[in-house]
């Protein structure tokens, strides 16, 4: 968008990006382009959309850099009066960490993993004045302390919220103009976030760092950011002050967004917006927005649409002026009663060691048919061991679990294949748990073929559904892990375990790298299995918002002891604990003001392009 980011008032302007175009390697098709915004000092930039969308090739731009197979096109990235993109090689490593700093979205690959925190520290400071002086007060900046347990472990003994703020404070403390942050919260619990957001807040006023926070969880762009670029199809499709994006988006694209974000008070019935992004090189005549959006109009079919400007406010939509489809609110999802069949899963007394330490102290719960259980805490309270020890995937533990009556092997060696069937488990990192080596068919033929005995033919159609279920097109069957994003990874994941038909679905932070239309997707297809298949679920989330939506009760993990438990409306409005009412008060919201009812016409269409 031309002059689409200029900031108002006397704020210095440390960042200033125009018409940035990146492409493939060989030229054929562009990945970004028509990418122009400004950031003053002090100020945040968030910016927003679906998986694909462009978000961290922007990110990446940024610092002069881009991956693989892609390449620099044309445009400035102008930073404190330099422009980064013209800068000779040695020059723009010396600004790197510097001038422009980077935070990325898995602490744990950024910092060295044979290198002590003090170490990592120091060379952050290196050639600084009193550099090594300064490390408890950077430290401190970040609310860690300089004692020996941080400054002498090594990452992997550090929290991930600990690693986390290791790494902003390695960012901050060159105060540099401009810092990066690539979804530096996804995986944390509400607390660890919230201490990373207010720091993120804290230091880039204090300091007057200009700041781009790149995500795809609009509450937490809600609570940072003070603008907010909304891209789609390597384009910016909004961009505005934050509180004006999203209370009153002019874009369809940004309407559907919201449409599909949790609320943490109400079960709304949450719409992924339908459809697929374009790709590179793959994108429609017009609008790229065209064939996903429920208010199209003709134009829009071979016209790109242009900037509609109001002041300090950009949008590229034919019906930007429509004041009828502009306000957001998604609709009430009906609660069904909770289910009142057998227990179809108990868990009696768990407790459970990690060498000398014990992580679970006597935890009990029970899920019954068709019901979902969520379990909540902060990282470390012991929810991903519970699923585990239930899962049969650890072995040093005592009680008992029970499925359909029946008592489980301790081990998962020891359970019957039937019972390996029926219980899947979906793991929080995709990255990890995908055969990097294997094809997504093979990844999801694999456990298809060894408990149905199927083969060929029928079992590409069984994968095929299996993705087209999680929002993925079986165009991907040929692709290696390596060549989907994030989402799409943790997509064929879910996909694999659906494949064989469960019928308890242990859930370990599945939506946690998703965009707010996939997460939607997802609750809306697990909501439909419950009812379709009697699917039980355990949910283990850090998203509070997504509760009302997907359970049906909760159990509250702190330290390794259920704290509360109960029907997940009645905890939500009136937690019993302080520990509760602490996770639901740090839990980020997306409630800007002047939110109304949307026209019955949007919310209409939305649904029937949905079907």
């Amino acid at each position: 968008m031309t002059g689409s980011g200029t900031v108002t008032g006397a704020d210095r302007i440390r960042l200033s990006v125009r018409d940035l175009r990146v492409e493939l390697a060989d030229g054929s098709a562009d990945v970004v382009a028509e990418v122009s915004f400004d950031v003053a000092a002090g100020h945040t930039l968030g910016i927003v959309g679906e998986s694909g969308s462009g978000k961290t090739t922007v990110a990446h731009a940024l610092l002069g850099h881009c991956r693989r197979g892609l390449k620099l096109a044309s445009g400035s990235v102008v930073v404190n009066g330099t422009d980064l993109l013209a800068a000779a090689p040695e020059e723009l490593r010396r600004h790197r960490g510097r001038m422009v700093a980077f935070v990325p979205q898995d602490p744990g690959k950024a910092l060295n993993p044979v290198m002590r925190i003090r170490r990592q520290l120091a060379e952050s400071v290196a050639g600084l004045d009193n550099g090594r002086a300064r490390i408890p007060a950077i430290l401190a900046d970040v609310g860690l302390d300089a004692r020996p347990e941080i400054l002498d472990a090594y990452p992997h003994q550090l929290s991930g919220g600990q690693q986390q703020r290791v790494c902003l404070a390695m960012a901050f403390a060159p105060r540099p103009d401009l810092i990066v942050l690539d979804e530096p919260t996804t995986g944390l619990d509400v607390t660890t976030q919230r201490r990373v957001l207010d720091t993120v807040k804290r230091l880039s006023e204090s300091y007057g760092v200009a700041s781009v926070y790149v995500s795809h969880d609009l509450a937490v762009v809600a609570e940072v950011a003070d603008r907010v670029a909304v891209m789609y199809a390597g384009r910016v499709v909004e961009l505005g002050a934050a509180a004006d994006v999203l209370a009153a988006p002019s874009h369809p694209y940004t309407r559907g967004l919201l449409l599909a974000a949790p609320r943490p008070n109400e079960a709304t019935a949450m719409e992924g917006i339908p459809g697929y992004p374009p790709r590179a090189g793959q994108r429609p005549p017009g609008c790229s927005f065209r064939p996903r959006c429920p208010i199209a109009v003709d134009r829009c079919r071979d016209t790109p649409p242009p900037e509609f400007v109001r002041p300090d406010h950009l949008v590229r939509c034919f019906r930007a002026a429509d004041e009828s489809v502009r306000a957001v609110a998604g609709p009430l999802r009906e609660q069904a009663p909770g289910p009142a069949g057998p227990a179809a899963l108990q868990a009696s007394q768990i407790s459970a060691r990690y060498g000398r330490r014990q992580v679970l102290h006597d935890v009990s719960f029970e899920v019954r048919q068709g019901e979902c259980l969520a379990i909540v805490g902060e990282s470390g309270s012991g929810k991903t061991t519970l699923a585990r020890c239930v899962s049969g995937l650890v072995a040093d533990w005592t009680g008992s679990v029970r499925f359909d009556g029946a008592e489980l092997a301790r081990n998962v060696r020891g359970r019957d294949r039937s019972v390996l069937q029926k219980i899947q488990y979906v793991y929080q990192n995709p990255y990890a748990s995908l055969n990097p080596r294997k094809t997504v068919r093979q990844i999801l033929a694999g456990p298809v073929e060894h408990f149905s005995g199927k083969r060929g033919a029928a079992v590409t159609a069984v994968v095929s559904q299996a993705l087209e279920s999680v929002a993925l097109s079986p165009q991907l069957l040929r692709r290696f892990p390596a060549e989907l994003s994030g989402g799409e990874r943790q997509r064929v994941a879910i996909a694999r375990a659906l494949a064989v038909e469960p019928s308890v679905l242990i859930c370990d932070e599945i939506t946690s790298a998703l965009d707010v239309s996939v997460q939607a997707a997802i609750i809306r297809l697990l909501h439909d299995l419950q009812l379709l298949r009697d699917l039980t679920l355990v949910f283990i989330t850090h998203n509070l918002a997504l509760l009302p939506s997907i359970a049906h009760s909760v159990v509250v993990l702190q330290h390794g002891r259920v704290v509360e438990s109960g029907d997940v409306h009645a905890i939500l409005s009136a937690p019993a604990m302080p520990y509760t009412r602490s996770l639901i008060a740090n839990a980020p919201r997306l409630d800007p003001p002047g939110h109304e009812n949307p026209p019955q016409s949007w919310t209409a269409d939305l649904r029937e392009t949905t079907k």
